[in-house]
């Protein structure tokens, strides 16, 4: 009798009415958000606009899904075009089945053309995304949970994953690589932000440090796996793909120190401007009040000082006429 495991949840897609609710969609429209939200936080402190990260997102994006999904469906190719297989499943994103080299190679075209747009460096961009991407791709990890997908070798851990039966899977306990990636993203993440702040990472290095990062935790967490995928001497193709990416990523960053050390100083064209002006509009604001508080100031102390002047109507002091009860009296 197991005593401890992780459940896996009976069904991927909760159906409200006739609209289809799935847990995979919700973990990478979630993952998206949380990108872009701490993205637009980096950006602003390297001093950058507000809603620039959205923008060029709106391009980088949809870019990354399509990128994703045809790297799975060209990598595991015989799922949907071997015999007995139906091609239209290719198209079923909601199913499962993005691969990250994809999303991150065509996701990185897209914020290209975003930044193209604005004027914007993409290295400094890339800077600022990095820790928010491993944050969506650990959020993105656990709609393989809701889909009992990409886990390991059958295991008796107490944290042992619970997979029931299905099409292309047996009911047992096996290794939560899910699990594993969500929490390794995480430590990405975390690793990049320290880095960042403490060798102030410019010209796309704290990026490559993430994909360098990510690629050593990839590697031992996709030997680990079970499912279907092609071998090339012996190991599996995704396990060749983090070694490559993995020794690119260090070797950007060797390079691109020599050659452009530092960091840049202006990422976004007119930010610079736009902060001069609401600087000089605040502190006219300032000086508007300031001289509004003084010559107030200025009238009260006249005032005091005049006993004749007018001040209010007649009989009271000021005014230069006496009260019918001082003629009379």
């Amino acid at each position: 009798m197991d005593l401890a495991y992780i459940p896996s949840p009976s069904t991927g897609v909760i159906h409200l009415g006739p609209v289809p609710l799935r847990g995979y969609a919700f973990c990478i429209i979630i993952g998206v958000f949380v990108a872009v939200w701490y993205g637009n936080r980096r950006w602003l402190a390297r001093g950058g606009k507000a809603g620039t990260v959205a923008d060029i997102a709106v391009w980088a994006v949809p870019f990354g899904l399509v990128g994703g999904r045809l790297y799975h469906v060209i990598t595991d190719y015989q799922l949907y075009f071997s015999e007995g297989e139906n091609w239209v499943d290719a198209f079923k994103i909601w199913e499962g089945g993005l691969g990250i080299w994809g999303a991150i190679a065509l996701g990185a075209v897209g914020a290209w053309i975003g930044c193209r747009r604005r004027g914007i460096p993409l290295p400094a961009y890339a800077d600022a995304i990095a820790p928010g991407i491993a944050l969506a791709q650990a959020i993105g990890r656990w709609g393989n949970w809701f889909n009992q997908e990409l886990y390991g070798r059958p295991t008796d851990l107490p944290w042992a994953l619970k997979i029931s039966e299905g099409p292309n899977r047996e009911a047992g306990l096996y290794h939560p690589t899910f699990l594993y990636e969500s929490l390794w993203c995480v430590g990405v993440a975390l690793l990049v932000v320290w880095a960042d702040r403490r060798f102030r990472l410019g010209h796309g290095r704290a990026f490559a440090l993430y994909v360098a990062a990510y690629c050593a935790g990839r590697g031992w967490i996709e030997y680990m796996r079970v499912d279907e995928a092609h071998h090339v001497l012996g190991l599996r193709l995704n396990v060749w793909t983090a070694i490559v990416v993995f020794v690119l990523a260090v070797t950007y960053i060797v390079l691109s120190s020599r050659m452009r050390p530092g960091r840049e100083e202006v990422v976004e064209p007119g930010a610079l401007a736009d902060l001069a002006k609401a600087d000089a509009a605040k502190a006219d604001g300032a000086a508007k009040a300031d001289g509004t508080a003084k010559a107030g100031a200025v009238t009260t102390d006249a005032a005091e000082a005049d006993p004749g002047t007018p001040a209010g109507p007649a009989g009271r002091k000021g005014t230069g006429t006496k009260p019918e009860s001082a003629e009379k009296g």
